[in-house]
Protein backbone atom coordinates (compact mmCIF):
# COMPACT_ATOMS: atom_id res chain seq x y z
CA UNK A 1 0.00 0.00 0.00
CA UNK A 2 0.99 3.07 -0.12
CA UNK A 3 0.86 5.98 2.43
CA UNK A 4 -0.33 9.01 1.70
CA UNK A 5 2.20 11.66 2.55
CA UNK A 6 -0.35 14.40 4.99
CA UNK A 7 -0.01 17.83 4.67
CA UNK A 8 1.53 19.38 7.53
CA UNK A 9 -0.84 22.31 8.88
CA UNK A 10 0.07 26.09 9.36
CA UNK A 11 -1.93 28.43 11.43
CA UNK A 12 -0.97 32.25 11.61
CA UNK A 13 -2.50 34.21 13.88
CA UNK A 14 -2.19 38.16 14.81
CA UNK A 15 -2.63 39.70 18.09
CA UNK A 16 -3.15 43.51 18.46
CA UNK A 17 -2.09 42.93 14.78
CA UNK A 18 -3.88 42.89 11.34
CA UNK A 19 -2.03 40.27 9.44
CA UNK A 20 -1.86 41.39 5.37
CA UNK A 21 -1.49 38.86 2.92
CA UNK A 22 2.02 40.00 2.28
CA UNK A 23 2.77 39.09 6.38
CA UNK A 24 1.07 35.31 5.93
CA UNK A 25 3.21 34.70 2.49
CA UNK A 26 6.32 35.89 4.07
CA UNK A 27 5.13 33.45 7.05
CA UNK A 28 4.50 30.65 4.80
CA UNK A 29 7.71 30.67 2.74
CA UNK A 30 9.69 31.09 5.68
CA UNK A 31 8.21 27.90 7.64
CA UNK A 32 8.41 25.98 4.87
CA UNK A 33 12.14 25.35 5.53
CA UNK A 34 11.03 23.90 8.67
CA UNK A 35 8.76 21.34 7.21
CA UNK A 36 11.59 20.31 4.56
CA UNK A 37 14.06 19.89 7.98
CA UNK A 38 11.66 17.18 9.86
CA UNK A 39 8.97 15.38 7.73
CA UNK A 40 7.19 14.37 11.21
CA UNK A 41 5.49 17.89 11.94
CA UNK A 42 2.14 17.43 12.16
CA UNK A 43 1.44 21.75 12.98
CA UNK A 44 3.22 25.18 13.54
CA UNK A 45 0.87 27.45 14.89
CA UNK A 46 2.56 30.91 14.64
CA UNK A 47 1.56 33.63 16.53
CA UNK A 48 2.32 37.51 15.57
CA UNK A 49 1.74 40.26 18.60
CA UNK A 50 2.25 43.96 18.85
CA UNK A 51 2.34 45.93 22.12
CA UNK A 52 2.42 49.62 21.02
CA UNK A 53 3.14 49.90 25.15
CA UNK A 54 6.58 48.25 24.79
CA UNK A 55 9.86 49.66 23.88
CA UNK A 56 10.39 49.93 20.26
CA UNK A 57 13.46 47.21 20.28
CA UNK A 58 10.92 44.71 21.74
CA UNK A 59 7.92 46.13 19.62
CA UNK A 60 6.60 43.00 18.18
CA UNK A 61 6.70 39.23 19.44
CA UNK A 62 6.40 35.83 17.42
CA UNK A 63 5.49 32.74 19.04
CA UNK A 64 6.46 29.72 17.57
CA UNK A 65 4.34 26.43 18.65
CA UNK A 66 5.53 23.75 16.92
CA UNK A 67 3.38 19.94 17.00
CA UNK A 68 5.23 16.98 15.94
CA UNK A 69 5.53 13.17 16.95
CA UNK A 70 7.55 13.54 20.67
CA UNK A 71 7.51 16.35 23.18
CA UNK A 72 5.98 19.81 21.35
CA UNK A 73 8.52 22.51 21.05
CA UNK A 74 7.54 26.07 21.66
CA UNK A 75 9.63 29.46 21.00
CA UNK A 76 9.36 33.04 21.09
CA UNK A 77 11.38 35.97 19.75
CA UNK A 78 11.40 39.85 20.20
CA UNK A 79 12.13 42.41 17.63
CA UNK A 80 11.46 45.91 15.96
CA UNK A 81 10.22 44.83 12.88
CA UNK A 82 7.52 41.93 12.59
CA UNK A 83 9.76 40.50 9.55
CA UNK A 84 12.55 40.57 11.22
CA UNK A 85 10.75 38.52 14.70
CA UNK A 86 9.19 36.38 12.23
CA UNK A 87 12.78 35.50 10.38
CA UNK A 88 14.36 35.74 14.41
CA UNK A 89 11.65 32.90 15.01
CA UNK A 90 12.07 30.55 12.45
CA UNK A 91 16.21 30.30 12.42
CA UNK A 92 15.60 29.46 16.39
CA UNK A 93 12.90 27.06 15.86
CA UNK A 94 15.21 25.20 12.96
CA UNK A 95 18.02 25.25 15.43
CA UNK A 96 15.86 23.30 17.84
CA UNK A 97 15.07 21.01 15.29
CA UNK A 98 18.18 20.42 14.46
CA UNK A 99 19.53 19.75 17.94
CA UNK A 100 16.52 17.60 18.40
CA UNK A 101 17.57 15.54 15.57
CA UNK A 102 20.89 15.52 16.73
CA UNK A 103 20.04 14.22 20.32
CA UNK A 104 18.28 10.93 18.95
CA UNK A 105 20.88 10.16 16.16
CA UNK A 106 23.27 10.27 19.40
CA UNK A 107 20.95 8.16 21.15
CA UNK A 108 20.44 5.92 18.39
CA UNK A 109 23.95 5.38 17.78
CA UNK A 110 24.38 4.63 21.86
CA UNK A 111 21.71 2.23 22.01
CA UNK A 112 23.35 0.29 19.05
CA UNK A 113 26.77 0.64 20.97
CA UNK A 114 25.52 -1.35 23.76
CA UNK A 115 23.85 -3.63 21.97
CA UNK A 116 26.93 -5.03 19.89
CA UNK A 117 28.76 -4.66 23.37
CA UNK A 118 25.89 -7.10 25.21
CA UNK A 119 26.12 -9.54 22.37
CA UNK A 120 30.43 -10.08 22.38
CA UNK A 121 29.88 -10.36 26.32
Amino acid sequence: MKSIPHSPELIVSGIHLELTPSLKTSVREKTERLFRHEERIIRIRVELECDPKQSVSNRFTAKGHIMIHGPDMNASVSADECHKAVAMLVDKLDRMLSRRASYFKVRRHRDATRVSNAAIL
